[in-house]
């Protein structure tokens, strides 16, 4: 292999720290919010140094949370090819450059954003490298609905890169995706099952039956679609996000009821198909932010709120 290989090799590796796919759904939560706090069109530059500032935290976290995991990832098959399971990256290394993106993710968002995204960054990295992934990850099956508040932090920051401030509209986004959270990632979960057990890691579909987990999914979801519906008044809303939210929040309830039966019935994997959910639950949070975005370009005041 040739030095121009390696280096590609290297730099491969060192963005699979970052877990790029996990940053590309914390995006999609961060630009829409900057548009509601507008009302309309942000600062392009705004905009570009928060995506930024936010990319590079975001694989601090995830980075850190690598490093950790590494006896975990190496024991699922899923995470088996991760570079740290592999040794192609050091875990002094991936330390080391962990600790670089969290500096220049604060620094970056504190000279070209403002402080109080940053101070949101940097607690959102403490919170998912310390909280989830050393305290809450492998002691409770509750770790991905405390430990989400870390994935939550993005709507704050789009906000707040904006407004300086923080207020209602963006805590309750704050807490559709913390109910989001789990009928998102519990799905995954139940598919991946006996990877998180032979792991040793207590996700709810390892501690408990897939009933209890999908009354659970349900219940999650019911939280998220009718915290969705409350931004109507408080923001407010109009036409485009209200049908939006009814739709896609629909059809995740449908889905999450679907799930739900089948572990009823104590169904098999391939019927329980709790993938469905997990894939739906990501064109669900795109749809619902599409209409954050999009519904104070075209504001369509829903009657009684104007």
């Amino acid at each position: 292999m040739g030095p121009a290989q390696r280096w590609r090799r290297t730099v491969r590796n060192y963005i699979a720290l970052t877990k790029p796919r996990i940053i590309e759904l914390l995006l999609v939560t961060t630009v829409p919010v900057m548009f509601l706090a507008e009302r309309g069109v942000p600062s392009l530059w705004l905009v570009v140094a928060t995506l930024i500032g936010g990319s590079l935290s975001a694989g601090a976290a995830n980075t850190f949370n690598m490093v950790y995991d590494r006896d975990i990832d190496a024991k699922m098959a899923r995470t088996a090819h991760r570079p740290l399971v592999t040794g192609e990256v050091s875990p002094r290394a991936a330390t080391i450059f962990g600790f670089v993106l969290t500096i220049a993710s604060t620094v970056w968002l504190w000279a070209f954003v403002n402080p109080l995204s940053a101070m949101m960054s940097l607690l959102a990295i403490v919170l998912y490298a310390v909280g989830y992934t050393m305290i809450l990850k492998r002691r409770t099956d509750q770790n991905i609905v405390w430990g989400g508040i870390a994935g939550c932090m993005p709507v704050l920051i789009g906000w707040s890169a904006v407004t300086n401030s923080l207020d209602w509209p963006a805590l309750i986004l704050f807490l559709v995706i913390f109910f989001w959270t789990p009928p998102h990632y519990w799905p995954l979960s139940m598919r991946f099952k006996e990877d998180y057990a032979n792991a040793e890691v207590p996700m709810l579909p390892v501690t408990a039956s897939m009933t209890k987990v999908s009354t659970q999914v349900v219940r999650y979801a019911w939280l998220m679609v009718l915290t969705s519906l409350t931004l109507i008044p408080v923001a407010p809303m109009g036409w485009i996000y209200t049908i939006g939210a009814l739709l896609s929040g629909g059809l995740f309830l449908a889905e999450a009821h679907r799930l739900h039966a089948a572990a009823k019935r104590d169904a098999p994997q391939r019927e329980l198909r709790p993938m469905r959910l997990f894939h739906y639950s990501i064109s669900y949070v795109t749809i619902l932010f599409l209409g954050v975005a999009i519904d104070p370009l075209l504001y369509l005041p829903l009657p009684g709120l104007n």
